[in-house]
């Protein structure tokens, strides 16, 4: 597959349901586990604020079918040139912290299992870290994989971010656990 059939689309209201679509044990084994109903409408109302609010900005990745003219980047834009709607596989987006006395950004992704191992991941890391050149109002983008998830730790090294070593990481809140820092220079 090639990464130009990867696009990252801003996170809007109908993006809930794909959100459920993360919200699985699988998908969430890294991170403590499958949220509440309840808390997964918070970080749908926070992740529709991220931009509003200039705390960051939140993505759907959309694998966009065979055939279809690289300028064809959105479901709209795929149907009018005749064909096959894009698909949503995942998440991607970064949002505002502190971290060790410094406000930063922090970035994660999910992509749904039947699109993984296929540089999806990667592919949507990369636009989501350009668009966060262009509008990030801070210095540096970190990312926290767990030291025991390999794929989100390749997917930072493929992607361009800087490992700094390991940390004891909260997410979610009141869990800590074992993370790589990774860093990318929005700067540079």
């Amino acid at each position: 597959m090639t990464t130009t059939r990867v696009r990252i689309e801003p996170w809007t209201d109908g993006d809930l349901a794909l959100l459920r679509r993360v919200n699985t044990p699988e998908m969430k084994k890294h991170v403590g586990g499958p949220e509440s109903e309840e808390h997964l409408l918070v970080r749908h109302r926070r992740y529709l604020d991220f931009v509003p609010s200039g705390l960051g900005c939140m993505y759907r990745i959309v694998l966009l079918p065979e055939g279809v003219p690289t300028g064809a980047g959105t479901a709209v834009e795929a149907a009018a040139a005749g064909t096959a709607a894009a698909e949503a596989v995942g998440t991607v987006g970064y949002g505002t912290r502190t971290w060790e006395g410094r406000t930063v950004h922090e970035m994660g992704w999910n992509v749904l299992p039947g699109f993984q191992g296929r540089g999806i991941a990667v592919a949507a890391t990369r636009a989501a870290v350009a668009a966060a050149r262009r509008e990030a109002a801070h210095r540096h983008l970190h990312a926290f994989p767990s030291v025991d998830n390999p794929a989100s730790n390749a997917v930072c090294a493929k992607a361009g971010f800087t490992l700094l070593g390991e940390t004891d990481f909260e997410f979610p809140p009141g869990r800590f656990m074992r993370s790589n820092n990774w860093r990318v220079d929005l700067r540079s």
